[in-house]
């Protein structure tokens, strides 16, 4: 039997909980954070700070997507990362042809073989899981990838009348391919502002691939154990939602945010000439909640300003949509959080 890492039981939740608690489940979650690291690294080589923004994502009820051309090893960073948190996964490949029902499910019509009676069933698909994988979402039309928005924010499905929840945690895990263009269907803003995370996957170094290569060819093939429970990740959930955040760090990220937005506030020539559209206050929560997430990754009850400037680029990078003046002076949306972090200084305090 597989052993796991089990956090304290407490009937409080984590606001009501005293400092001494929140301090002593704040070190088992980095022990267990530790043991996480290893367990992947058994099977997932390098990668390391792309798997902690997908687990902070998990911790803080996001979802995440990752770009990264073919190869890199997205899928076996979901369903290892799923296989050491102990998660029911289930990977859906997009395709032109992909119904929104073959995601969400349908009513069919079954037949009592006693009676002979005919009776409505409904048969869910595989968006009823705790880990959902979307390999390559942008290969599915408009109406396809819709299918996941209800999901996704509100965490249950329509069918016809009915309403039906999704077992929590619930979490996706998108891939899209940067490099191939011909028949995809680029994901809407609205969809994209559903992710709380775009991770670049970046190529491994000449180490790193030497190593991939040794493990990949011979005969022995690792495998990742559990490390926590489900019940443990719903609780740490709750942790990520009750770390205080002091005013000026709120207002910090209400500031970066705010800064995007071309026409509101000062004029910041660097920025705005580039930018047709910022980002939403979506995007000002989830800069928040995942400063509360690395805070107790490291260890730490508070949110400091080097929590948000860590988490601005996976934030902002998909929220900012860019003019032409950006394309004809080949800008991208790092380039311009970059400027964001330079500009929008931490200094300014609370009014």
């Amino acid at each position: 039997m597989t052993q796991t890492t089990t956090l304290p039981k407490t009937n409080q939740s984590p606001a009501a909980a005293t400092r001494e608690a929140d301090t002593a489940v704040v070190a088992r979650l980095r022990e267990a954070h530790q043991k996480l690291r290893e367990q992947i690294a058994r099977v997932v080589v390098g990668q390391e700070e792309t798997i902690d923004s997908m687990l902070i994502g998990l911790l803080c009820r996001g979802h995440v997507l990752l770009m990264g051309v073919p190869g890199l090893g997205k899928t076996l960073m979901a369903r290892t990362l799923a296989r050491t948190l102990d998660l029911e996964f289930r990977r859906v490949q997009f395709t032109p042809d992909l119904m929104p029902s073959d995601i969400t499910g349908t009513d069919v019509i079954e037949e009592d073989t006693k009676t002979g009676r005919h009776a409505i069933a409904f048969m869910p698909g595989p968006v009823f899981t705790n880990f959902l994988l979307a390999d390559e979402i942008n290969r599915t039309p408009p109406k396809t990838q819709a299918a996941l928005l209800q999901a996704m924010q509100e965490h249950e499905v329509s069918i016809g009348t009915k309403t039906y929840p999704l077992a929590p945690p619930f979490f996706v895990v998108a891939t899209q391919n940067p490099i191939e263009m011909e028949g995809t269907y680029p994901l809407p803003e609205a969809q994209l502002d559903r992710f709380m995370f775009n991770l670049r996957v970046k190529y491994p170094s000449v180490d790193e691939e030497a190593r991939i290569i040794k493990g990949t060819t011979g005969t022995l093939v690792a495998e990742a154990q559990p490390v926590l429970g489900t019940a443990d990740l719903l609780k740490l959930q709750d942790l990520v939602r009750g770390v205080p955040v002091a005013d000026d760090v709120v207002r910090y990220a209400a500031r970066l945010v705010a800064a995007t937005r071309p026409g509101q506030g000062p004029e910041i020539k660097e920025l705005h000439k580039y930018i047709a559209y910022g980002a939403s206050p979506r995007a000002s929560q989830y800069l928040v909640l995942g400063g509360k997430a690395r805070a107790i990754l490291q260890g730490r009850y508070h949110v400091d300003f080097a929590d948000l400037r860590a988490m601005a680029h996976p934030v902002l990078r998909h929220r900012l949509v860019l003019n032409f003046h950006a394309r004809a002076d080949q800008v991208d949306a790092d380039s311009l959080v970059d400027r964001l972090l330079k500009v929008v200084s931490p200094e300014e305090k609370v009014k």
